[in-house]
């Protein structure tokens, strides 16, 4: 009798060890996958970086063309 339930609770404790140990996989699945998700937006947040220093760059531009567009004006006397 005795035997047999040494037997029983070796049973659930392997069985315990492979439940920890699948559970140990999956979580480092998990953890290689969060790590590629925040790769992932890291690149995201550079290449919209990026395309901040465009739109500023390009807003820079226009407030030249302007300030050129009003010296013109001047010039030639087109102002209101």
């Amino acid at each position: 009798m005795a035997e047999d339930i040494n037997n029983l609770v070796l049973e659930h404790l392997r069985a315990v060890r492979a439940d920890i140990r699948d559970m140990r996989d999956i979580l480092r699945e998990q953890g290689s996958r969060l790590t590629r998700i925040e790769l992932g937006l890291a690149g995201l947040r550079r290449d919209q970086g990026t395309d901040a220093e465009g739109v500023a760059e390009m807003g820079l531009r226009l407030d030249r063309l302007t300030d050129k567009i009003h010296r013109i004006e001047r010039r030639l006397d087109l102002t209101d």
